[in-house]
């Protein structure tokens, strides 16, 4: 039998620490923020593909996607809007729109390493982060998620046998000087 997997890509933030402008739509490397985590889902083996996004100037990034708009919140609201989007998939994958170095490949690492008992998790020298993947029996709790940890408290436990190595793939963009930095780096 061959496994669901819906992927959920969480726009809709406020990017409060960038300033005035949407993050999402400031350009890296020639293209909005948002459209990097866009490609790398679209590039996965996911049989549907979310966006959950407060902005509607995201929409012309998001071709592949259903989208969900709410008022931009916490990360939890973005989580719960986009989980009942999503119904029941047997694998929901979680990716942050911030984080435009995140690659399909490492997406379908994370995918491959769930368990239907077990979430996974990517890390890179520190806690668990996202993407992160969850099984079936893992939405509800998911969907009891509050405030702007989002389903960070689930996946921060989590053992090394769940975590997938990132390797400088999981840096976000809060800030002008993080879009700074990362512009200054390669392309990916």
């Amino acid at each position: 039998m061959r496994l669901t997997r819906t992927g959920l890509l969480l726009a809709a933030g406020a990017s409060r620490r960038f300033g005035a402008d949407d993050k999402l739509l400031a350009m890296l490397h020639d293209r909005p923020v948002i459209a990097h985590a866009a490609e790398a889902m679209r590039k996965a083996s996911l049989e549907r593909r979310i966006a959950v996004i407060a902005n509607a100037e995201l929409r012309p990034f998001l071709s592949g996607f259903d989208v969900v708009k709410i008022t931009s919140g916490t990360q939890s609201d973005s989580l719960i809007a986009g989980l009942k989007a999503a119904g029941v998939p047997d694998r929901l994958l979680i990716v942050l729109a911030d984080m435009p170095l995140v690659t399909s490949e490492l997406l379908e690492q994370v995918v491959a390493r769930v368990s239907d008992s077990q979430p996974a998790a990517c890390h890179d020298e520190g806690p668990p982060m996202p993407p992160a993947c969850f099984p079936k029996n893992w939405l509800a709790r998911l969907a009891d998620a509050s405030g702007d940890r989002g389903a960070g408290r689930f996946i921060r436990d989590l053992p090394a046998s769940a975590l997938i190595p990132a390797r400088g793939m999981l840096a976000d963009i809060d800030s002008l000087a993080d879009l700074d930095r990362l512009e200054k780096q390669p392309r990916p």
